[in-house]
């Protein structure tokens, strides 16, 4: 499990469900990418940034190739996408790898 200012990576549904229960109080950004996806990697460090000045959000990664289910029953189409969720709620979905 990763610490507060870093990225956590969830490689399982178990994982997942860990943080997204333990966090749920807290804002959290949810960043689906796959390993073969340009803009992801590009995007990657910038991400890693966000989570170093902002330790009172939690950050999590999801490989979509590697959790399909958790990609799909939140409407994953395209990488990277990025949700932030409240209490277990979609409360912003932002697509694509640009910042700014």
């Amino acid at each position: 499990m990763g610490e507060q200012g870093h990225v956590i990576s969830c490689h399982t549904i178990d994982a997942w469900n860990h943080h997204i229960q333990k966090d749920k109080n807290k804002l959290i950004v949810v960043d689906f990418a796959a390993f073969w996806c340009g803009p992801c990697r590009a995007i990657a460090p910038f991400v890693a940034e966000l989570a170093k000045s902002m330790p009172h959000v939690t950050f999590l990664k999801v490989d979509v190739d590697e959790l399909k289910e958790i990609a799909s029953d939140w409407g994953v189409e395209a990488m990277p996408t990025f949700l932030m969720l409240k209490g277990e709620k979609k409360v912003a979905k932002v697509v694509g790898g640009k910042k700014g």
